[in-house]
């Protein structure tokens, strides 16, 4: 990985407890509800065992059947209703922040960028991503 390339950052704030969206963002069958950045790709499938060690695989896909790819990634934190750190596949880490605020809760997610697309293109697709989950979590 290109060690010049800083950390990216994405946000969004829930309206909603922090246990509530913990749970959302990590039970599996929450995750395919939302992990996918635009309504003409979806989440198949997904598994999420939220311990040190433990992994995280969702299946992202194109609804037409076009592309799909794997995402996941083995937890190397995880503090219950607070905090989330796992490390992908190629060793770009990303962490996952929920702080109660208010009556809701910011979710802020970090990632180290890949170097195949721009990190402008990268940071929209994350936002995007999470867009959907507050979307989904407030509904």
């Amino acid at each position: 990985m290109d060690t010049t390339t800083q950390p990216v950052t994405v946000q969004a704030t829930i309206h909603a407890p922090v246990a509530e969206v913990w749970n959302k963002w990590n039970a599996p069958e929450h995750i395919t509800q939302w992990c996918f950045a635009s309504d003409d790709w979806h989440a198949p499938h997904s598994e999420n065992d939220v311990r040190v060690g433990g992994e995280i695989k969702t299946t992202m896909a194109a609804k037409d059947g076009s592309f799909s790819f794997e995402f996941g990634g083995t937890y190397t934190e995880v503090e219950e209703n607070r905090y989330l750190a796992y490390t992908l596949g190629d060793g770009r880490k990303v962490s996952v922040l929920f702080e109660q605020e208010g009556d809701g809760t910011k979710v802020t997610e970090t990632f180290d960028p890949e170097n195949t697309h721009p990190v402008d293109f990268q940071q929209a697709g994350w936002q995007a991503i999470l867009d959907n989950f507050k979307k989904y979590a407030e509904a």
